[in-house]
């Protein structure tokens, strides 16, 4: 039985009481202002410090004060082996196999690493489709991948828009593309969660409708991972990759991933840009000429492990192994729909001071950001948010983003943004 919500300090409260996953909240650290924990809902843009962090790299620190290169085998957790430590967690976040997985890299990077192999134009297919608003990043990519190819972005690159005055791209808007170009389409490349309007796309949908037109299928889920429940192995996803300092945590420019479907795994005939670190574990040290890739994910790594930032990785994931992707999802759902209660209580109190919610309502199209447009005085509201302890996220030209992001935030918090929303009005 759903409960009634209430926009008051006693629902919120009695939401938090009957909260599993409360206890996650005290495994972080918080930043202060003026000597109180701020509202923090920015996991979307730089994920909170995990506590157990401290001790796991000051395990690596101690293993190469004591040990120096012994430690690649002789440490307490073999740098040799290293990524291998994350497969399992990584593998059941993403939907995917452990041999599907590998922590490597960064995310451009290993973009462009894996578009090397699952970008591939040829005279009659070489369009490449991805949704607009995409990141930046993403953008630069494509971009210069195409280039690189001898193609022209403006004919090459299908950008696919919302209708005119939405701002969600309509899933059949992009089946229909997809069918429309399909005998010159080589990739599809799309976001799994759009970083902008915080829309949650269907990839089954997508990698169905690209493999019928004959194309490869990848995801950025920068903004996805850690986010909402992904079944990319079933979903038959080509490629896909992603960071890790947002919704998983693991620091500021820490080790990002890829997930390479296994029934590419073993396809030593794709391209791909080799490294020493891809070789078989087995021959790795013979030294040898001729490169020969490890089965799987891990097959796409140039050099070894990052092991700092790996352990700050591994600390993170731990959690999430703890929590469970479904339980947050759950929490999620919940947490996200309170701050979208709060939102349109806000509005109907200040019309003329609204902040229209441009994140899908249904809740299986969103993760756990709500993206904002505000009717007047966005940058005036956004900064008295900043002031009074609330760190949410300014988007030129003038979207605010907030993520109540489930492993470390309450339904309490949520309430007091709504205080302070009605106060920035008074």
């Amino acid at each position: 039985m759903e409960r009634t919500l209430e926009n008051s300090l006693s629902c919120a409260r009695q939401l938090d009481d009957a909260d599993p996953l409360r206890k996650f909240r005290d495994h972080f650290h918080f930043p202060n202002l003026n000597g109180k924990e701020v509202i923090y809902f920015t996991g979307n843009s730089l994920g909170l410090f995990p506590k157990k962090a401290h001790s796991y790299v000051d395990q690596e620190f101690l293993d190469w004060k004591t040990l120096a290169v012994e430690a690649h085998l002789k440490a307490k957790n073999p740098w040799f082996y290293y990524h291998h430590f994350c497969e399992q967690a990584l593998a059941k976040i993403v939907g995917g196999n452990k041999e599907e997985v590998v922590a490597m890299g960064s995310l451009t990077s290993n973009l462009h690493l894996l578009m090397v192999s699952f970008y591939q134009p040829k005279k009659n297919r070489f369009k490449i489709i991805m949704e607009a608003n995409a990141f930046p990043s993403d953008q630069y990519a494509v971009e210069s991948q195409v280039r690189y190819h001898g193609y022209d972005p403006d004919e090459a690159i299908i950008v696919i828009k919302p209708r005119e005055g939405e701002h969600i791209i309509r899933t059949e808007d992009i089946v229909q593309v997809i069918d429309k170009n399909s005998e010159q389409l080589s990739t599809i490349m799309f976001g799994g969660v759009n970083y902008l309007t915080g829309q949650l796309f269907d990839m089954k949908t997508i990698a169905e409708a690209g493999h019928n037109a004959g194309a490869y299928v990848g995801f950025d889920l920068a903004h996805a991972i850690g986010n909402v429940p992904l079944l990319l192995h079933d979903w038959n996803v080509d490629f896909a990759c992603w960071c890790s300092y947002k919704y998983l945590n693991s620091g500021p420019g820490g080790v990002a991933g890829v997930f390479v479907h296994e029934k590419h795994g073993s396809d030593k005939s794709l391209p791909r840009f080799a490294g020493w670190w891809g070789n078989e574990e087995e021959t790795r040290f013979q030294m040898k000429k001729k490169f020969s890739p490890q089965f799987g994910a891990a097959g796409w790594q140039l050099s070894n492990a990052p092991v700092f930032a790996m352990a700050i990785h591994r600390a993170s994931l731990e959690i999430f192994d703890e929590a469970g992707i479904k339980n947050l999802r759950t929490k999620s759902e919940a947490l996200t729909g309170y701050l979208e209660f709060v939102i349109n209580e806000y509005n109907n109190r200040n019309p003329s001071a609204e902040l229209k919610i441009i994140t899908p309502a249904n809740t299986f199209e969103r993760g756990c950001q709500l993206s904002m447009i505000a009717a007047s005085d966005g940058q005036r509201i956004f900064n008295l948010l900043t002031a009074s302890g609330v760190m949410a996220d300014w988007r030129e030209p003038n979207v605010i983003r907030m993520a109540p992001v489930p492993l470390y935030n309450t339904f309490e918090e949520v309430w007091r943004l709504g205080q302070i929303l009605n106060f920035s009005q008074s």
